[in-house]
């Protein structure tokens, strides 16, 4: 397809000054919740990025459906899905493909299609996103894989659904790597947590730029550093699973295993982190852990709101030398909650310190 003279003139554009374009593919199954929550991105804000306020960054050009200067209508002027076009034919270098909502399986149905994003140029009918990723993968420096749906499959992909979705290294293969070396990046969530999101992609853009190391994922394609810990190791609430203090039912302050929460085997931030400028986050707001942020989300987590199996045995075991804890703790409690008794007016000095003129 030939490209339009807005296209060509952003490839002009490129050769004075180098850009690293972001095209954004939100067209799997997906509520663009993701897309929605990068928004409330604070550390770094996602208009830092864009905006290259940031020291080392470099240029970025941002094709994004719910953010785009490019935002004509498809074939007319100024039309955003243009660049698209550009990149699966190649001309469009470097570029980091974010996928957004899961991959369907588009080659289980005799007709229809399940999700499009634009009209294929040659036949005039929609493009799916298995197509696009066929064309655009090939040619892409790095891809993020943006919330649960485009990582794991997400809701879409759970048992029983009819649509064969999956992630999208289910799609590509887990050891997929881009040309530039890189494998896909996924940054889980249901919705992601912003500040994970946009810290990534910085993180990608400064190794682009060549003032990172590669980034370092876990088995699951997960940055390390975001999710190397359980939610119950920086859960608020994690004191009182040690004391064997569950709660059963909400709104109160102790441990919500019982109740439903899978937080010490689910690796997420969200209660260190929080949701937007340090505050929210599910535990910490009494709201149990689901796993969202897990390969086996949600079939392996279901009923949400039944204890888990495992929590039984641990909750059980905490709960009876909890209580000696609790007790021990009682007896040192009540000792440092007085203060000592050299706090006192009179004539003697009672601190202990001998004093030259007596």
């Amino acid at each position: 397809m030939a490209t339009t003279a807005k296209a060509a003139g952003g490839a002009e554009r490129e050769q004075d000054e180098p850009v690293v374009h972001i095209l954004w593919l939100n067209a799997g199954m997906s509520c663009d919740g993701d897309s929605v929550a990068l928004t409330a991105a604070m550390q770094p804000a996602i208009e830092d990025i864009f905006l290259g306020t940031l020291p080392g960054l470099p240029k970025v050009d941002v094709h994004w459906p719910l953010l785009d200067m490019h935002s004509g209508p498809m074939q007319g002027s100024d039309a955003m899905i243009e660049w698209y076009f550009m990149a699966a034919e190649g001309g469009l270098e470097p570029f980091v493909l974010v996928v957004e909502g899961s991959v369907p399986n588009e080659s289980i149905k005799q007709e229809g299609y399940w999700s499009g994003f634009g009209n294929n140029p040659e036949t005039g009918q929609p493009m799916t996103l298995p197509e696009w990723l066929d064309r655009l993968a090939p040619q892409a420096t790095a891809i993020i894989a943006a919330g649960t749906c485009a990582t794991y499959g997400g809701i879409h992909a759970m048992a029983g659904n009819p649509t064969g979705s999956m992630g999208v290294a289910d799609y590509l293969g887990w050891e997929w790597r881009s040309k530039a070396g890189v494998p896909i990046v996924n940054v889980p969530g249901c919705p992601i947590q912003p500040d994970n999101m946009s810290e990534t992609m910085l993180y990608l853009l400064y190794q682009l730029n060549g003032q990172a190391p590669m980034i370092p994922l876990d088995e699951a394609l997960r940055p390390t550093w975001l999710f190397g810990q359980t939610v119950h190791e920086g859960c608020d609430r994690a004191g009182y699973y040690e004391q064997g203090q569950f709660t059963l039912e909400y709104g109160a302050p102790q441990c919500l295993v019982k109740i439903g929460c899978w937080g010490p085997v689910v690796k997420c931030n969200v209660p260190k982190r929080g949701w937007m400028a340090g505050i929210g986050g599910c535990p910490n707001v009494g709201g149990i852990c689901i796993a969202c942020t897990m390969p086996g989300f949600p079939d392996k987590f279901m009923p949400f709101m039944d204890e888990p199996p495992g929590a039984r045995v641990s909750s059980t075991v905490s709960a009876m030398y909890g209580g000696v804890v609790r007790r021990l703790r009682d007896i040192t409690f009540r000792t440092v909650d007085k203060e000592p008794k050299w706090r006192a007016k009179g004539r003697a000095l009672l601190t202990g310190y001998k004093a030259p003129w007596s």
